[in-house]
């Protein structure tokens, strides 16, 4: 029993690591402008089609190539067997001038082949391959503009980053401030409370007897209110127990790779909720519920970590 709770213990040691790999992982990406990287499918494919192009295109021309310098040796190896059979052949032989014919038509059927192939394919083919380098460099114009719009997302995203870092710093002071406030406040509201008791006992103590009524004097009941400032911070029904810190709305959309996380769609708002234990929350991430579920449900068991980044403070 002992070594299988030990097994349970480090299966789940090894997921809330790998977990913490994933999301460690997906932050950098956005950091790096990889998560939303611009994607335009049909040049992707266009571009694909012309690599291959290219490629094959290539590949072919050096066949041809390989082909015409054998059909040059096969020409070469054909003219030096004919000289061969002419210088055998004596004069006085039967059929000379068919042979000497014959030569001659063999070497200019093989002249009018290669220059067939010269001009028929290995020129058109050159002439197809010669477009390559100015679509080549088309092709890497665009991409360059898509990584230059890219970059600018990735700067206006990282100020918007920055500027939420820092409206979350202040409402963190604000927060902080709040609390002293209250924790001052409710000093001075328990020192009042016990100075009253205390002369209210003394009081009863002194007085054996209840004092005469003066005339014209009415009774009155001294009451102490303590103004208490809002706080940053406002609670969900008392059922919950939970505090909401503030509201986003998703502005990318985060696809969920674990039960404990958050699924997003662009425009999703959400309720940001204090962690039970501050040590749980990862660096980047959040922890919340979808209004629409909230407003509907009115219970939080639909709630889940989301990366902080995909989100903006509404």
């Amino acid at each position: 029993m002992a070594e299988l709770g030990k097994g349970v213990t480090a299966g789940k040691l090894a997921l809330n690591v790998q977990k913490r790999l994933n999301r460690a992982q997906e932050k950098v990406l956005q950091k790096l402008g990889k998560a939303d990287e611009t994607r335009d499918s049909a040049f992707e494919e266009l571009v694909a089609n012309f690599n291959k192009q290219m490629t094959e295109g290539s590949k072919v021309q050096r066949d041809l190539k390989a082909y015409l310098a054998a059909v040059k040796a096969m020409h070469d190896a054909s003219r030096r067997l004919q000289d061969c059979l002419a210088d055998m052949y004596e004069p006085d032989w039967f059929g000379k001038e068919e042979l000497d014919a014959q030569v001659e038509d063999t070497d200019t059927l093989w002249m009018d082949y290669h220059q067939n192939l010269t001009d028929k394919s290995l020129l058109g083919l050159d002439t197809y391959l010669a477009q390559f380098p100015e679509i080549k460099v088309r092709r890497d114009r665009k991409r360059r503009e898509e990584t230059g719009r890219d970059g600018k997302r990735q700067e206006e995203t990282g100020r918007d980053r920055t500027r939420q870092e820092e409206t979350g710093r202040d409402g963190k002071r604000q927060e902080v401030t709040g609390r002293d406030r209250k924790r001052q406040e409710f000093s001075l509201s328990s020192s009042l409370s016990s100075s009253s008791w205390s002369s209210e006992e003394a009081n009863h103590s002194q007085a054996s007897s209840p004092a005469p009524k003066v005339p014209g004097c009415r009774s009155s009941s001294a009451s102490l209110k303590v103004h208490r400032p809002l706080s940053a911070l406002w609670f969900l029904p008392d059922r919950t127990g939970l505090v909401l810190l503030l509201q986003v709305k998703a502005v990318h959309e985060y696809t969920a790779t674990d039960n404990d996380e958050l699924e997003l769609k662009v425009g999703d708002a959400v309720l940001v909720l204090a962690f039970d234990n501050p040590e749980e929350q990862d660096d980047g991430w959040l922890l919340g519920v979808k209004e629409a579920h909230w407003f509907l449900k009115k219970d939080i068991s639909a709630k889940g970590v989301f990366p902080e980044n995909f989100t903006q403070k509404v």
